[in-house]
């Protein structure tokens, strides 16, 4: 007897469950339904939901919002270039939808999460810069304008640290000229980052160890201005005692 009450239970939920979801032909009830999931966080649920919804609703006039949220569903979910790739489809074919705005704003977003390490390739820290300055130059007037700026920002400082720390290797490794290289190419890329001064004492210290006195020298009085007064009196201490080194090599 319990087996067949159980039965019962289990098949009047089912049910009641099965009843809850639109039907097939009912575009709206479908969309309205996959946002519920989403809210739930069932990612998965949902991308069924709009992936259908894309194949048979389309060519309606809710068509546009179907592909938007079909690309959230995968943003949520952190599948962040499956998501690229359905915002970028809605704004290639529907840049009339006011969804676009937002689709764009993400599309940026998921290069960012998409972002590494500074030690790791950059490619999509360099995608998600370009991405946000075509979002900053084609909707000046966004609400999500300043935190595209700040994300700009934050993102040079992770590029300027990558070629910072290849100069602080070639240094270690004692490749004094390479070093200077990697120093000079952040300064002319990443002038707007916290670690040029930084990049103009290492400029300083790579010369003193090729030994290169002359040019230490030259670079410090170009660039004195840059230090506060404790780091100018390590240099003065620094270019003193390569000074002292060099006399002795005499």
């Amino acid at each position: 007897m319990r087996k067949y009450i159980l039965i019962g239970i289990i098949s009047v939920l089912f049910i009641g469950c099965a009843s809850n979801q639109p039907k097939e032909d009912d575009y709206n009830g479908q969309l309205e339904y996959g946002k519920t999931l989403l809210e739930k966080k069932k990612y998965l649920k949902a991308q069924t939901i709009f992936q259908s919804l894309v194949m048979k609703a389309s060519h309606t006039d809710i068509g546009d919002e179907v592909l938007f949220y079909l690309g959230e569903s995968y943003f949520l979910n952190k599948e962040y270039l499956l998501a690229i790739a359905e915002y970028d489809r809605l704004s290639r074919r529907m840049g009339f939808s006011s969804f676009v705005e937002k689709a764009r704003w993400r599309i940026c977003e998921s290069y960012v999460f998409e972002s590494p390490k500074y030690y790791h390739d950059q490619s999509y820290t360099q995608h998600a810069i370009d991405k946000l300055q075509e979002f900053m130059e084609e909707y000046p007037d966004s609400e999500f304008r300043s935190d595209a700026h700040d994300t700009i920002s934050d993102l040079r400082i992770k590029l300027a640290t990558k070629v910072y720390e290849t100069g602080i290797l070639y240094m270690k490794l004692g490749a004094y000229d390479s070093a200077i290289v990697s120093f000079e190419e952040l300064l002319n890329q990443y002038y707007d980052t916290p670690l040029v001064k930084d990049s103009h004492q290492k400029i300083i210290e790579s010369y003193c160890k090729l030994p290169d006195l002359i040019a230490a020298n030259e670079y410090y009085d170009k660039t004195n201005s840059q230090f506060d007064k404790e780091t100018k009196e390590e240099i003065k201490l620094l270019l003193l005692k390569t000074e002292k080194k060099l006399s002795r090599k005499k």
